[in-house]
């Protein structure tokens, strides 16, 4: 390759905004995907960059279609890549791309998907090699699937996999900085503001962290196992059966709550409803409940905390408050 090939640029933000503008400018080939693929796998630093970017570039795409365009806004169309255009030049309209700037460019070649579900929501998609993945609500996620491997971006929400195992091409979910491998698995993975729980179900997985504040920066997952990953820790404990079942209890519609206080109930009940549970005071706050409800009943919450608790319900537009 002569102007296409990538020389080495001063940092991986920098080297995956020249991938990424190379892809989409094409022409792109199976050799370059490969290479692309190589590249991807020498470190998670790699890939967690090329994903936001592709994420950022990905949100400036959709803010850019949705502003008017008598409002001072422009788009700018690139009917073919010069031969004289270099990938720095392009990469610097994707690095200020992704920044904000709402220009557009020709498509990707590869054709990435986003799946999403709102509040409340609950969708089961099935991939093109078999894969099952589950949304739990308020969840998005970004699919690509390449010559070497198959790759999920878990950019918010929760979703439960049940992956189609091929050793030739490893599946690969990226959230909160982190990468899970599966090794022929079934689990579920919850990115909750930059904190990822991985919980494994069956077979075997291994998690993977790109922190450089992390000792252990890779473990191997067997049923029964949930991680804890953040960007400065990594624990791993192990899970009673009936307790993972009841951690899935949102994929039968219900939310199991086990010796939880009332404020953390609460605060998950809120992730599948629009109206929310604020709890007013510590004292209800700090009360521990035991139940299993239906994840979009808040009427059925109120009614636990009345009759258990003895406390007091007020209704509000958009609210439930619950007082001593």
């Amino acid at each position: 390759m002569t102007e296409q090939a990538l020389a080495p640029a001063a940092d991986t933000t920098e080297q995956a905004a020249q991938w990424l503008a190379r892809r989409m400018l094409g022409p792109w080939t199976q050799a370059d995907q490969a290479e692309l693929d190589r590249w991807l796998a020498e470190s998670l630093a790699n890939e967690v960059a090329f994903v936001r970017m592709e994420a950022g570039w990905d949100r400036t795409e959709r803010l850019s279609a949705l502003r008017d365009p008598g409002f001072g806004s422009q788009r700018l169309t690139v009917p073919a890549r010069p031969r004289h255009w270099g990938l720095r030049a392009a990469a610097v309209l994707f690095l200020v791309g992704a920044a904000g700037i709402g220009w557009a460019l020709l498509p990707s070649t590869s054709k990435p998907e986003n799946f999403s579900t709102p509040v409340g929501g609950h969708k089961t998609i099935t991939l093109t090699d078999g894969t099952q993945i589950e949304l739990n609500t308020n969840t998005l996620i970004r699919t690509e699937f390449r010559s070497s491997r198959r790759q999920v971006a878990l950019i918010k929400g929760e979703a439960y996999f049940q992956v189609r195992h091929d050793a030739s091409r490893p599946f690969v979910v990226l959230a909160a900085g982190h990468r899970v491998i599966d090794l022929g698995t079934k689990f579920l993975v919850r990115n909750d503001a930059g904190q990822l729980r991985v919980s494994l179900i069956e077979g075997k997985a291994e998690l993977q962290s790109a922190s450089q504040d992390i000792q252990q920066h890779s473990v191997v997952l067997t049923p029964g196992d949930v991680a804890i990953a953040s960007a400065s820790s990594l624990n791993v404990a192990r899970m009673p059966n009936k307790e993972l079942h009841d951690e899935l209890g949102w994929r039968r519609g219900v939310i199991v709550f086990s010796h939880t206080t009332l404020a953390q109930a609460a605060a998950e009940f809120n992730r599948y409803n629009q109206t929310k549970i604020v709890i007013a005071d510590q004292d209800a706050r700090d009360r521990v409940i035991g139940a299993t409800l239906p994840a979009h009943d808040v009427e059925a919450f109120a009614d636990v905390a009345r009759e258990i608790f003895g406390l007091r319900i007020q209704k509000r537009e958009g609210e439930i408050v619950i007082t001593h």
